[in-house]
């Protein structure tokens, strides 16, 4: 029997559920959950409150986030699980390590590359472990693109078109929260596309040379509202009059998840989880178009769009041997607003290879239940459980996590200058 490993876990917020959950429910023979560690009181207090009531676990110690340090003294966790706000992982990845922790972080690794020279010379000094948490690389359907690519379906893959869609339900939510702001989130060409990102790194083994990018607010904002004749507008929804009927606004309330973590919530910290996708403040992007040259020669045409009508992906692969087409559908959802296993799911999917001389054929894949297409459930079990031989290595490490967001690091300065940038001139490995 394997070891049982002590976790404390750093931010208690939406995306925080999902591991803790985990570590108190299916892990509870190999893992440890001994601590939480947020800003806000109210929210780690309904943290202990579900695995209490849902699991028959005991609460566990509470720290604010400035007794950090006393937390791991005193607590003396193996790993420290970080799942904060996106611009805070490297404070907490990297003071975890000093101490002598190894880490497992939430997507993004980081929001620059400062903070991700930082992380890596930290590993370097340290000699500890970080995990990234890349679960779209263990959703079925782009593991089985993995094997393709890698024995030769297609022979030698030179370009990939990829569009991600996200839709007015979940594209909007990011547009409500804290993700608004580029400096909490590096803007979703760092915060979603690192995803993106990571698995064309994943599918085709190689590394990202040069990037170039345009973006721009399009959609969401006060100004492009006005523009499209709105009249109504309101900062947050809860309380507002001109809320009620405005399909875009989250009204907290009406959600007991969401009531308990944000509304109860927001005296301690002054968070507002329901701000209008049409206000002022927002500095991140809606619609963005991508170009990355990878050290194997291959070529990236990738498109992010935050308000389209379903939620899903669309990726096709052209090599010297023929093609790979490739299209997902997503189900839509507001982040914990509801069940995690729910969250990405996949509703249809189809991959299809077209040699370059015989019949086209479909590619069966074989279902799996869990979010984010089946991929939730093995990628806990790597974390926390016993984790299975891995022919594909799809866990991701500290070097994974800081390619995927160097793309998007490098995509934001493109779009910033015009020029294009060169990615190895961000950062030493």
């Amino acid at each position: 029997m394997a070891q049982r490993k002590k976790y404390v876990q750093v931010g208690v917020g939406g995306r925080a559920r999902f591991f803790y959950e985990a570590i108190v429910g299916d892990f509870q023979e190999t893992a440890q959950l001994v601590a939480f560690c947020d800003i806000n009181q109210t929210r780690m207090d309904y943290a202990n409150k579900i695995i209490q009531e849902k699991y028959n676990h005991p609460p566990v110690s509470t720290y604010k986030h400035t007794e950090f340090e006393e937390m791991i003294k005193k607590e003396k966790p193996d790993i420290v699980l970080v799942t904060s706000v996106d611009r805070t992982h490297h404070s907490y990845i990297i003071r975890a390590m000093e101490l002598g922790c190894d880490v497992i972080t939430e997507k993004p690794m980081t929001t620059d590359e400062v903070k991700a020279q930082a992380i890596l010379d930290a590993v370097k000094r340290t000699g500890r472990k970080l995990r990234v948490t890349f679960n779209y690389r263990y959703a079925p359907h782009n593991t089985k693109i993995r094997e393709l690519i890698a024995d030769g379906a297609i022979g030698e893959v030179f370009s990939v078109h990829f569009e991600w869609l996200l839709n007015t339900q979940h594209g909007a939510d990011y547009f409500r929260r804290w993700h608004r702001d580029k400096r909490n989130s590096g803007g979703l060409l760092v915060h979603k596309s690192t995803h993106h990102f990571d698995l064309v790194n994943f599918w085709l083994n190689t590394q990202p040379e040069t990037v170039f990018a345009f973006g721009d607010l399009r959609f969401y904002g006060r100004e492009n509202a006005e523009n499209r004749g709105v009249t109504k507008f309101y900062s947050r929804a809860y309380g507002s009059e001109n809320a009620k009927d405005d399909y875009f606004a989250l009204h907290l309330e009406e959600n007991e998840q969401l009531k308990a973590m944000y509304l109860d919530a927001e005296h301690e910290d002054g968070y507002f989880r329901d701000q209008s996708v049409f206000g002022d403040g927002i500095s991140i992007e809606d619609t963005m178009g991508v170009l990355v040259r990878y050290k194997n020669k291959a070529i990236l045409t990738y498109s992010l769009n935050a308000y389209l009508p379903w939620e899903g992906f669309r990726v096709a692969f052209n090599g010297s041997k023929g093609r790979i087409q490739v299209s997902v559908v997503e189900r839509s959802y507001v982040n914990a607003g509801g069940r995690s296993d729910l969250e990405g799911a996949v509703q249809k999917k189809q991959i299809e290879v077209f040699p370059m001389f015989g019949e086209a054929y479909e590619v069966p894949v074989i279902e799996t239940e869990g979010g984010h297409g089946g991929a939730d459930p093995i990628l806990l079990n790597d974390l926390f459980g016993i984790p299975e031989p891995d022919p594909f290595n799809r866990a991701a490490s500290h070097i994974d996590g800081a390619l995927s967001i160097l793309t998007g690091i490098a995509a934001n300065k493109a779009i910033a200058t015009g020029l294009p940038v060169k990615v190895d001139s961000l950062i030493k490995f």
